[in-house]
C-alpha cells in the first residue's frame, strides 16, 4: 500500500501533463510532492477491509467501505477529487454513480494484499469500486489492478502477470511507453490509464525505474504513478529510504492506518520485501 501512496506523491508535481515527459526529472521529492485524494482514498479502503474482516460478505464489505470513503473524504475535503466524487462526499447517497474513472483502480492496492486466492482477490476489488464506480471499465480496472499486485506478490513472472492480464482483462499491453508516450496526455478514464500504469510497471527494472518511467508518460500522473507503484511494490519491495520519506510527508492517522494494515496482513509494520 505504501507503494501506492509513493507513487502518488511522487507523481503529483506532474498532474496535468505539468511535467518534460523524461525518467531523469530530477529529485523523486520536491517541495510540491504531496498526497492526493488517491492517497486518502488508498487508506479509506484498508481501513474499511480491516474493520469489515478477511470474511467478510459483500454487503458488510460494501457498507465499511462507503462509511469509510465519506469519513475519510470529508476529513480531507481539498484533496483533489473528481466532480462527481465531490458530489457522492458531500450528498448522504450511498448509491454508485456509474463511473469509468481510474479512482477505482488508483484506491484497491490494499484487497490485492489481503486476500490468499485470485478470485477472492477480484470479488473485493469489484466490490470496492461497485460502491461508486459501478460502470463495467470501473470494476475492471480495479480488478485488473488488485490482480496485478496478487500476482506480484506471489512472485509470478512479468509476462505471467502480463498475459493474466490481456487474457482476463482485454487491455492492450502490446505498446511500449516509448510508443504511448508522445500522445498520452491527461485522462481519467481507467481504459486510459490502467494499461499504461501496467506497462510501466513492465518495463521497470527496479521500484524506482518503475516510478520514473510512469511519471515520463504524463497525463493524469498522479493516479497512473499510484497505480504502478502499487504493483511495483508487490513485485520489488519499496526501499528503505522512500518509505522514510514517504513516512514525513503523511498525518499521523495515515501512519497509524499503514501499521495496522501492515500488522493485518501478518508482516512486520513498513518492513520492504528486497
Amino acid at each position: 500500500m505504501i507503494g501506492a501512496i509513493l507513487g502518488d506523491m511522487i507523481g503529483s508535481p506532474y498532474e496535468f501533463d505539468r511535467g518534460k515527459k523524461i525518467k531523469d526529472f530530477g529529485p523523486l521529492f520536491i517541495d510540491r510532492s504531496k498526497f492526493t485524494d488517491d492517497s486518502v482514498m488508498t487508506i479509506a479502503v484498508a481501513d474499511a477491509l480491516m474493520k469489515a474482516g478477511i470474511d467478510a460478505d459483500e454487503e458488510s464489505i460494501k457498507c465499511e467501505l462507503i462509511k469509510s470513503m465519506k469519513v475519510w473524504g470529508r476529513r480531507y475535503p481539498y484533496a483533489g477529487y473528481g466532480g462527481s466524487f465531490i458530489q457522492w462526499l458531500a450528498s448522504d447517497s450511498t448509491e454508485p454513480y456509474g463511473s469509468w474513472g481510474n479512482g477505482s483502480a488508483m484506491r484497491v492496492s490494499s484487497a490485492g494484499w489481503l486476500y490468499e486466492s485470485i478470485e477472492r482477490i477480484r470479488e473485493v476489488a469489484r466490490w470496492s469500486a461497485e460502491v461508486t464506480h459501478n460502470h463495467p471499465e470501473g470494476v475492471k480496472g480495479a480488478e485488473a489492478v488488485a490482480s496485478a499486485i496478487y500476482l506480484a506478490r506471489k512472485r509470478s513472472s512479468k509476462e505471467d502477470i502480463k498475459a493474466y492480464i490481456v487474457e482476463n482483462f482485454g487491455y492492450d499491453l502490446k505498446r511500449t511507453c516509448d510508443e504511448i508516450r508522445p500522445a498520452y496526455h491527461h485522462i481519467e478514464s481507467c481504459q486510459e490509464t490502467v494499461p499504461e500504469a501496467i506497462t510501466a510497471f513492465l518495463e521497470g527494472t527496479d521500484f524506482e525505474d518503475c516510478i520514473r518511467t510512469a511519471v515520463s508518460l504524463g497525463g493524469d500522473c498522479d493516479t497512473l504513478t499510484c497505480i504502478t507503484g502499487s504493483i511495483a511494490e508487490a513485485f520489488y519491495g519499496v526501499p528503505e529510504e522512500l518509505k522514510d520519506e514517504c513516512i514525513k510527508r503523511l498525518p499521523a492517522e495515515f501512519l497509524e492506518i499503514i501499521v495496522d494494515f501492515s500488522r493485518y496482513k501478518k508482516e512486520e509494520p513498513l518492513e520492504g520485501d528486497h
